[in-house]
């Protein structure tokens, strides 16, 4: 799989299908372990982390911290929001 960088800046501009991007609950399961984890990272170390996902057209990565995380999505600074649902992994 091939990921795209992009800027935090330009994720507003994508569009998310509402469709999930993976295929089985363990996947699922892992991930919300990993947005946990990149959560605290965030809050206590201001690490960033590298998020992969999905939109509309292609599959693509940011790096950056993690500020909230909800059921649906991923909260960023300046209010920037990736759905859960379209994030492949964190790293």
């Amino acid at each position: 799989m091939e990921f795209q960088l992009i800027d935090k800046e330009l994720i507003p501009t994508l569009h998310f299908p509402k469709s999930e991007v993976l295929e089985d609950k363990a996947g699922v399961d892992n991930r919300k372990n990993e947005l946990d984890r990149a959560l605290s990272l965030g809050n206590l170390e201001h690490a960033k982390i590298k998020i992969y996902f999905e939109d509309d057209t292609s599959k693509r990565m940011v790096e950056t911290t993690i500020w909230g995380v909800t059921d649906e999505r991923v909260i960023l600074k300046q209010g920037v929001v990736i759905p859960v649902n379209r994030i492949h992994k964190i790293v």
